[in-house]
């Protein structure tokens, strides 16, 4: 087995689903920031992203091709301050999520120390295109002006094959 996911030859079109699928599990498995994932509506979902002590000009969102990247970043503003115990971290985090195709953010916000995101799929119109099927074959007008493939190139001559029955000898 060659270890590709779509290596089948009736997924057609498929390569940039796999690439993500490698990406997906290449992304960090550290669990900071701790998130949620939840869906709020048919076809909307929101990221809840756990940044205590993180202000807006701390956090950075992009949306990067397919994936959705956070990043925190905090400045150490400590002049004047003696710290006889220091238990909160203020450490840099990137998160990042591969986003579906036709995937779009519909906006973030942060409240009470959760950086909140909003992800929706736009309803796609149905379509339904009719195929017509002419009479002829791979040698048509069509076919000559282009190649039988459409790439340009003349198709290879037919060889003419000999069928025989059984007992015709």
């Amino acid at each position: 087995m060659s270890g590709r996911v779509f290596g089948s030859p009736m997924f057609l079109g498929f390569d940039h689903l796999e690439t993500m699928l490698e990406r997906a599990s290449k992304t960090s498995g550290d669990g900071y920031p701790p998130y949620n994932i939840e869906q709020i509506g048919p076809s909307t979902l929101r990221i809840t992203l756990a940044v205590a002590g993180f202000t807006m000009d701390d956090l950075q969102i992009t949306q990067e091709d397919n994936q959705l990247v956070i990043r925190g970043r905090q400045t150490e503003d400590f002049q004047g301050r003696v710290f006889l115990h220091r238990g909160i971290a203020s450490r840099q985090f990137q998160k990042s999520f591969v986003l579906a195709e036709g995937i779009d953010i519909g906006g973030a916000w942060l409240d009470n120390g959760l950086l909140n995101i909003d992800l929706y799929r736009p309803q796609p119109e149905v379509r339904v295109r009719r195929i017509d099927i002419r009479a002829g074959s791979a040698n048509g007008p069509a076919a000559r002006a282009s190649g039988a493939n459409g790439s340009g190139i003349a198709p290879a001559t037919a060889v003419p094959k000999t069928v025989r029955s059984i007992g015709d000898e």
